[in-house]
C-alpha cells in the first residue's frame, strides 16, 4: 500500500463524520509527506521505562528514526520499526546506512548531527547512496521543490526540514511578530537564567490575542502530526484555552531540564543540535553509544505498513517491549482493540507497551474489553512520574502498561 492510502486506513475510522470528516482527511493529505526529521519522543524515557536489556525483541514506530537507533545502544536482538509514512522509513533508511558506511564517528556526527557541511555531499555520494533501500534511495534522489535532491538537506540543517522543522521556523518568525524571540532561550547560563529567559521571550507570546486564536485553529497543528482526534483531547485537558496548555508544555521544554542535556530544547530554540556538546546531542549520535549502536546497527529491520498488520504476522510470545509514540490518539475503538489483541497475543512474559497521548489520559481504560485490558497493568502515578523525565515535552501523557 502507499502512504497515502496506509495513512488514510489509520485516521479515517468510525468518527470521521461531519465537520471532522474533512478535517481528518485534509490532515490524512498533510501527513504525507515528510514530517519529523528527527523524533519528538525522549528514548531515555523509553529506555528506562521499558527496562531494556540486551537481547530484547523491540516494537517501534519509526517517526524520525532517532529512537529506533537509541534503542540499540541496549544491544537487543532486533528493533522492528514500523511507519504508515515511506518518508520516516527514507529518513531512518539513511540515517542507518551513515553510521554503518561512514568512515568514523566523526563523519558521522558532521552528517547527522551539524547536518549542515558541504562536504556532505560527497559523504553521501561516496559512501551512503549505494547502500540505501530502494525506496530510500527514490526519495532522497528526488528533486525536492528548490529543485535540488533531497539529499541536499544534509547541507542545509537536514532538521529544519520537515513538516515540523518547517513550524518550528514558522514559529520563530511569528514569535518575533508578536514581540517574542525564542532564540534567546539559548543565552541562558543555567536554569535560573532559562526561567527568566522564558518569562522575558516567550512566555507573552502565548498571552496574545492572535496566539489565543491560532491555538483554537485544529489545522494550525498539523504540522505537529496533531490529527483532529487529538486536538479534542487536548481541549479536555484545557479548560481555561489552550494557550494556556502550550505555555504550560513550552515551559516545561524550556524551563525543567539543564539546555546542556536538551537535545530537544536545542532543535526548538537553536533549530540545530550543538555538535560540540556530547550531552547536548540525541543518545544516538553522542561518542559513547556509537560502537554499540554502530556493531548492532544490522539489527533494525523497517515495515512500511500499519502496527496491526505486522503484529498479524508475529508469532505469540514474540515481542519484549512496544513503543507505540502517540498512535493510538488516531485510533478508534474498533482500531485500538485490534491492536491490543494482537499486542496480548504477541507479548512475552513481563513485556512491557510504552506511549504518549496528546491529553494527560490514556485512553485504553475507557476503550478496551475488560478481557484484554484485566491482561495488563499500569500505575498511573508512576506514569506521571515517567512523564516528567521526557525532554520532548510535547504531550500530556507518558503511560507505561505491563503484561501481568
Amino acid at each position: 500500500m502507499t502512504s497515502k492510502a496506509l495513512i488514510d486506513s489509520a485516521v479515517i475510522n468510525s468518527t470521521t463524520a461531519g465537520s471532522k470528516g474533512l478535517a481528518d482527511r485534509l490532515f490524512a493529505h498533510w501527513f504525507s509527506r515528510l514530517v519529523y526529521a528527527q523524533i519528538w519522543e525522549d528514548p531515555q524515557s523509553d529506555i528506562d521505562a521499558l527496562q531494556l536489556e540486551p537481547g530484547s525483541r523491540i516494537l517501534t514506530i519509526s517517526s524520525g528514526g532517532c529512537n529506533a537507533l537509541a534503542y540499540l545502544s541496549t544491544r537487543p536482538s532486533v528493533v522492528h520499526a514500523v511507519d504508515l509514512n515511506a518518508a520516516h522509513l527514507a529518513m531512518l533508511n539513511i540515517k542507518q546506512q551513515a553510521i554503518r558506511h561512514l568512515p568514523d564517528y566523526a563523519s558521522v556526527l558532521s552528517f547527522l548531527g551539524d547536518a549542515g557541511q558541504e562536504d556532505n555531499l560527497k559523504r553521501y555520494q561516496r559512501h551512503i547512496r549505494e547502500h540505501l533501500d530502494s525506496n530510500a534511495r527514490a526519495f532522497w534522489e528526488k528533486r525536492s521543490l528548490n529543485g535540488k535532491p533531497r539529499y541536499h538537506y544534509f547541507t542545509h540543517q537536514t532538521y529544519q526540514q520537515g513538516l515540523l522543522g518547517e513550524f518550528i521556523g514558522l514559529s520563530h518568525w511569528l514569535a518575533r511578530r508578536l514581540g517574542g524571540d525564542l532564540s534567546k532561550m539559548m543565552e541562558a547560563r543555567d536554569l535560573q537564567d532559562q526561567a527568566r529567559l522564558f518569562e522575558q521571550y516567550v512566555a507573552p507570546v502565548f498571552d496574545t490575542a492572535f496566539f489565543r486564536w491560532i491555538a483554537r485553529q485544529p489545522v494550525a497543528l498539523y504540522s505537529l502530526g496533531i490529527p483532529p482526534s487529538q486536538f479534542e483531547e487536548l481541549r479536555k485537558d484545557a479548560p481555561d484555552g489552550l494557550h494556556l496548555l502550550f505555555r504550560e508544555r513550552m515551559r516545561h521544554l524550556a524551563c525543567d531540564f539543564p539546555l546542556q542535556e536538551n537535545c530537544f530544547a536545542h532543535q526548538a530554540f537553536a533549530r540545530r543540535y550543538d555538535t560540540r556538546c556530547q550531552t547536548a546531542l540525541p543518545l544516538y549520535l553522542q561518542e559513547q553509544h556509537f560502537s554499540a549502536i554502530r556493531s548492532h546497527i544490522d539489527r533494525v529491520h523497517t515495515h512500511h505498513t500499519t502496527l496491526t498488520a505486522f503484529l498479524q504476522h508475529q508469532p505469540n510470545n514474540s515481542l519484549d517491549a512496544y513503543l507505540f509514540l502517540d498512535a493510538q490518539d488516531w485510533m478508534d475503538q474498533g482500531q485500538l482493540t485490534g491492536l491490543w489483541r494482537e499486542v496480548t497475543r504477541t507479548a512475552a512474559h513481563g513485556a512491557r507497551v510504552v506511549f504518549r497521548t496528546g491529553g494527560s489520559q490514556s485512553p485504553l481504560e475507557d476503550k478496551l474489553p475488560s478481557g484484554i485490558l484485566q491482561q495488563w497493568e499500569t500505575d498511573p502515578e508512576h506514569n506521571r512520574r515517567l512523564y516528567a523525565t521526557d525532554r520532548s515535552a510535547i504531550y500530556g501523557g507518558m503511560h507505561l502498561y505491563r503484561k501481568r
